[in-house]
């Protein structure tokens, strides 16, 4: 992949790291890698950065918080910087930023407006604003291709007691990429849900769910070793996009390839 701008967002740690990691050697002269992170876990700085590995390739990471406005000012302004270059022949977006909620929380718990709006402007708003922006800054470039994959999850298709922020966010988000790809044709646009993967969100699953059985169903997924290692995913996603043969807008499971 020549002359890629690729970016991902939430690439500081767990699934976006990993990805990072395999796509790095994938992209070939005059590509950039765009990393985009709220925390400033290894290979993120506080602040912007940028490096050229040995294969020419260049890394920038942007520490932004894509849940409040200032975040998400930045990170745009940095996609539109990136993306102006017109020698770039392929962008490729990487919607993985996300968080679980307070999933101690049942339904009827949910009554603060401002807990509600925050978990929905981080998880579903900062996705659309900033693939919106890209799409924009990239623009409709003859011979160039313009690939959208969001990071979904089987809570996008199925309820889960005590997970009504997380199931509601991943099913926007399914629906907003569903839309891009019935209204932009040129664009290729993928849903990828990674499985249970063996994160962070994982530990907060199975010792916070306030529901008991879906509590007692993640402790089981990690004692019994069915839990995913992130790199293993992010393997099959990079085999989905270098085979590039899905449905545009179609939602593909980790245990579907």
């Amino acid at each position: 992949w020549a002359a890629t701008a690729c970016v991902v967002t939430g690439a500081s740690r767990g699934f976006g790291r990993s990805l990072a990691r395999l796509l790095a050697p994938q992209l070939g002269p005059g590509s950039v890698l765009l990393l985009l992170a709220r925390g400033t876990g290894s290979g993120t700085g506080s602040g912007t950065g940028s490096g050229t590995g040995s294969t020419g390739l260049r890394v920038q990471c942007v520490a932004a918080d894509l849940g409040c406005e200032e975040g998400l000012r930045r990170a745009g302004a940095a996609l539109r910087e990136l993306l102006q270059d017109a020698s770039f022949g392929r962008l490729l977006l990487v919607n993985n930023a996300g968080s679980l909620g307070d999933v101690s929380k049942s339904f009827l718990d949910l009554t603060d407006l401002q807990e509600i709006n925050t978990y929905f402007s981080f998880n579903i708003s900062s996705a659309l604003s900033l693939t919106s922006t890209a799409l924009r800054a990239f623009g409709a470039r003859p011979g160039c291709s313009r690939t959208v994959v969001n990071i979904s999850s089987l809570c996008a298709r199925e309820p889960f007691r005590s997970w009504a922020l997380y199931c509601a966010g991943k099913a926007a988000r399914d629906m907003l990429f569903q839309v891009l790809a019935l209204e932009e044709p040129g664009v290729r646009v993928l849903n990828y849900a990674p499985g249970p993967l063996d994160t962070d969100m994982q530990l907060l699953a199975r010792t916070k769910t306030g529901d008991a059985g879906m509590q007692r169903q993640f402790q089981r997924l990690q004692e019994s070793g069915r839990l995913i290692e992130c790199s293993v995913s992010a393997q099959k996603l990079l085999q989905l996009l270098q085979e590039d043969s899905f449905p545009s807008g179609a939602h593909v499971d980790f245990y579907d390839v």
